[in-house]
């Protein structure tokens, strides 16, 4: 076998006919390229250093020492652990979480005892409150009894209300954003693209939509539209649409050609090859990728929501502003469940298509 340029004999190394084994003279000597060079070690270092700076800035360093000092802690090195205790402190207060609601019947709004809710009833405690002697004006501790609406599952539903009106919000803003993206994926697509301008145009349109953050144009929004899902699913529609017109239009672009050519040269238009010759390649990545988004908003609607967009985010930011971290573990549980049902779904649609 010839030796190849990244092969090539060491210098003085003899690869005559009288060289090798029972000759006396030693046989050829193979060298292979070494796999880095100078330019690779010095960018290695640059991004090394790079990494220290940035580490300190960001304080990665502290970071370590930290979750260290925590699994010193766990094993009984030191006695203390800012992480452990908030942990535990976090773990406290959220578990057991709370599914029931209890609600002061004073509060309640034209109350009739005769048609509570499924599950509710009436109750009676006696609550511990602090206020102000008006005599000495110094803070006094009494108690109290008050009447109650007791419903063992009532905020695990209005959860459930809330969870579906978020649910809601992904469904109508992934379809909005796949509507959206499609014109988008095709002009920004290099090899369907009509002109240079039109690429240009599409793919800025393309890369600000994904570069502005849906908390931002929801709080936007917001003002434009008023509290409530109409701003959330436009937030969410914007954003994700920069994402699909993107990831469309790559894989557009690197579909297998050979179909595509075979049907232009019989006269084809260009719609047409995208339909028969494009779209089942990319069918099944496409519907992984509108999936995905629909799965990121439902979780991106929950974080909107605190602005006011819809949603449970709304009620997730009040719970926990009112430290009921109780409840909030309620939330955060149906979040996970929701978005891993979502996964399963997801994932069985694809299967079938592929």
């Amino acid at each position: 076998m010839p030796p190849s340029p990244g092969n090539s004999p060491r210098p003085g190394a003899g690869s005559g006919p009288g060289s090798g084994p029972g000759t006396g003279r030693p046989a050829a000597q193979w060298q292979l390229d070494p796999p880095y060079g100078a330019r690779t070690v010095l960018a290695i270092l640059v991004v090394f250093v790079f990494l220290v700076v940035s580490g300190r800035h960001t304080e990665i360093d502290r970071m370590f020492y930290m979750l260290g000092e925590a699994a010193g802690n766990v094993v009984g090195l030191n006695e203390s652990s800012q992480v452990v205790k908030g942990t535990a402190q976090i773990a406290r207060s959220m578990f057991p979480i709370r599914i029931s609601e209890v609600t002061e019947i004073s509060r309640i709004e034209n109350f009739d005892p005769e048609n509570l809710p499924p599950l509710a009833r009436i109750e009676t405690e006696e609550v511990e409150i602090t206020q102000v002697n008006p005599v000495t004006l110094a803070l006094e501790r009494t108690t109290q009894t008050r009447t109650v609406l007791y419903q063992p599952v009532g905020y695990l539903m209005h959860v459930l209300r809330k969870m579906l009106e978020t649910i809601e919000i992904a469904l109508w803003a992934t379809l909005f954003s796949i509507i959206l993206s499609v014109p988008l994926a095709y002009y920004s697509s290099a090899n369907y693209s009509p002109n240079r301008l039109a690429y240009g145009l599409a793919r800025g349109v393309v890369s600000m939509f994904r570069a502005i953050p849906e908390l931002i144009s929801a709080m936007f929004l917001v003002l434009a539209f008023g509290f409530g899902p109409i701003a959330g699913i436009l937030a969410l529609a914007i954003h994700s649409a920069g994402f699909l017109g993107k990831f469309y239009a790559e894989d557009i672009e690197n579909a297998d050609k050979g179909p595509q050519e075979a049907l232009r040269a019989v006269g084809v238009s260009k719609v047409s090859t995208l339909r028969y010759a494009v779209l089942p390649q990319v069918l099944p990545q496409y519907v992984a990728y509108n999936m995905y988004i629909l799965d990121r908003n439902v979780r991106m609607a929950t974080v909107i929501g605190i602005v006011g967009a819809g949603g449970i985010g709304q009620e997730l930011k009040g719970r926990y502003d009112m430290f009921d971290y109780g409840h909030v573990a309620t939330i955060l549980l149906m979040i996970f469940l929701t978005v891993f049902l979502l996964d399963q779904i997801a994932g069985r649609i694809r299967a079938k298509l592929i």
